[in-house]
């Protein structure tokens, strides 16, 4: 009867033993997710702020990289527009004390205008 039970015991073991080595080996294989090296190469986007006043873009020209944020912020008494058909943006009208913000997405140097005030022009650069 000892030697059915420690046989049995014996059984046991060596199929947690095997259970073991088997999810140790899936384990290994598997693809590695991101690691905190990784994702700390890329550089988190930045938010850059164009003001409208006094009927101008300021700043006049900005470079940003792709996935940068770009914020207009409309501080005149009527609305605006920040629009580049190149770009592939358009705020439509943006309202007295209102923002719009844009994610870069292509890469390149973008003309862009207020087609409310068409002699308001500034430029977009995005690398």
């Amino acid at each position: 009867m000892r030697r059915v039970a420690l046989m049995a015991t014996i059984a046991v073991a060596t199929i947690a033993l095997i259970a073991t080595i088997a999810l140790a080996t899936i384990a290994l294989k598997a693809p590695a997710g991101p690691t905190l090296e990784a994702s700390a190469g890329r550089p988190k986007p930045t938010t850059h702020h164009i003001t409208i006043e006094a009927v101008r873009f300021q700043p006049q020209s900005i470079t940003v990289k792709v996935g940068d944020v770009v914020v207009w912020a409309n501080k005149d008494p009527f609305p605006h527009t920040a629009t580049s058909k190149a770009a592939g943006f358009d705020s439509h009208p943006i309202a007295p004390d209102a923002s719009w913000k844009y994610t870069a997405t292509k890469r390149g140097e973008f003309s862009y205008v207020c087609t409310l005030h068409p002699t308001m022009t500034a430029t977009l650069t995005v690398e």
